[in-house]
């Protein structure tokens, strides 16, 4: 397969499947006249990428997981760890998201929204101290 079936297939971008060659994720056969020519076995590997990227593992993530792939004696607890580690990070931004929700809506609330000039949400981002 060309790296245009391989994308098609996949459901990633040319751009992306070169780059993950690029830094040793995949390792496509290379023609005589030196195309890449991908075996099942790349667009497998592609497509598992695709999917822990969509759950936001991070590169290096992904290079652990895809070696326990390959690992046919791996322990599913490494598995396990790189995944429960992940989703640590994903509740922490889950926090900060609702944090930064619950100070904008607060925000938003105090601010009147008419024609003065004075608006809490300008002073909080600028740094002012409101009271109340």
């Amino acid at each position: 397969m060309n790296i245009g079936d391989v994308s098609t297939r996949s459901g990633l971008p040319a751009k992306t499947i070169r780059y993950y060659e690029d830094i040793g994720l995949v390792k496509p056969l290379r023609g005589e006249n030196g195309y890449r020519t991908f075996r099942e076995q790349e667009l497998h590997k592609l497509a598992f990428l695709g999917r822990a990227r969509a759950l936001g593992f991070t590169i290096e993530d992904c290079r652990a997981l895809i070696a326990l792939y390959d690992d046919d004696e791996r322990s599913s607890a490494d598995v396990k760890r790189i995944a429960k580690e992940h989703l640590v990070q994903i509740n922490a931004k889950i926090e900060g998201l609702k944090s930064m929700s619950n100070t904008l809506s607060h925000l938003i609330e105090e601010c009147s929204g008419d024609n003065r000039p004075d608006c809490p949400i300008l002073e909080d981002l600028g740094g002012a101290q409101t009271d109340g």
